[in-house]
């Protein structure tokens, strides 16, 4: 089972923060990249054993994005 999740830097908390519609009430924050995918690790095949909808192996394509400004 392939899954996509967001991780979509909040600059104002200064946390990534990841959520995915192929898990369904995945919201996990964490200060770096490496750390929030640690917790994927963890909560993702708990949430989905939890959804009832759990298919293992999965593969988790996590997709980032960070704005940053910069003045010219």
């Amino acid at each position: 089972m392939e899954l996509t999740i967001r991780a979509i830097w909040d600059d104002e908390a200064r946390v990534w923060v990841a959520e995915s519609d192929d898990v369904p009430g995945l919201v996990l924050e964490s200060g770096s990249m490496d750390a929030l995918i640690e917790r994927l690790r963890y909560a993702v095949p708990e949430m989905l054993a939890l959804n009832g909808t759990e298919k293992s192996p999965l593969q988790m394509s996590i997709v980032s994005q960070r704005l940053e400004k910069v003045a010219i």
